[in-house]
């Protein structure tokens, strides 16, 4: 039976490599693969993605490779990602406490969540695209945590890349607030890597200096006690396989994300790179 891959992507921007990595790997070995988005609004790749002149602060080079570029912005621009999946269509949402019919309406969100793990059984792997934009939508977005938590429930591999790993930290059983990250290894955006300035998100404006939170920090907390943080600073490649988590830490390591995922699903690979 082909192999069906859940792609979640941000609004805001995501990396061309970051998307493109996975994909190829998912590609090559004839898996089916479902985009979605928080509201089902087309996914974009950030402009600098696609640039292969583009200089990255931090690295002090630039990290897109002309060919990379070509390949990420035909993907862009083709019609793979006009459709996606509306997560707030798909997933309900949690209701305030101050709403006046909590009770009812958190017994009614239970009962959607149950026929979300029935809905995820056809997939057989998530994976969260990287780059700025999921600062915006998808690292505290509800329904992507509930979405992963229903991945784990089920045992199946979830893979993040870049700032898409928080999504992994943050999301939480509500009875005890504990991360399911907590005794895992992963990787991610080290503190070395965040710009000092031009954050910057796709569809908007606003442009800020750091990204809003370190993301090395909040994966520090999550993964203790037992658990570590790898940031693999002056390598060039950083990937970590936790089961069932792999974590990627930025652009460079997003074709080597994809072929261990293909390693997880085909040949049960558990652990690497820790």
């Amino acid at each position: 039976m082909t192999k069906k891959i859940l792609f979640i992507l941000s609004e805001y921007g995501y990396w061309g490599e970051e998307l493109l990595g996975p994909l190829v790997a998912c590609d090559e070995w004839g898996y089916q693969s479902v985009f979605a988005t928080p509201t089902g609004k087309r996914p974009r790749a950030l402009p600098p993605s696609l640039d292969p002149g583009y200089v990255d602060p931090p690295l002090g080079r630039t990290v897109t490779a002309p060919e990379i570029a070509v390949a990420a912005r035909r993907l862009d621009e083709s019609v793979r990602l006009d459709h996606p999946v509306s997560l707030a269509e798909w997933l309900p949402d949690r209701p305030y406490q101050s709403d006046p019919e909590y009770l009812r309406a958190l017994e009614a969100y239970h009962r959607e969540l149950t026929k979300v793990d029935d809905d995820i059984a056809g997939y057989d792997a998530l994976v969260i695209v990287g780059g700025s934009g999921p600062i915006v939508d998808l690292a505290n977005n509800g329904r992507v945590h509930d979405l992963v938590l229903a991945f784990v429930r089920a045992d199946k591999p979830i893979v993040a890349e870049c700032y898409g790993v928080a999504c992994l930290a943050f999301a939480r059983d509500w009875d005890d607030r504990r991360s399911i990250l907590a005794g895992k290894h992963v990787t991610g955006h080290p503190k070395e890597y965040d710009y000092k300035d031009g954050t910057g998100f796709l569809g908007t404006d606003f442009v800020i200096g750091p990204p809003p939170y370190p993301l090395e920090y909040v994966l520090r907390d999550a993964t203790a006690p037992g658990g570590c943080f790898h940031g693999n600073v002056g390598r060039e490649t950083s990937v970590l396989v936790d089961y069932p988590f792999v974590t990627a830490r930025s652009t460079p390591d997003s074709f080597l994300a994809g072929q261990k995922l293909v390693q997880v699903l085909e040949s049960g690979l558990r652990r690497y790179g820790w």
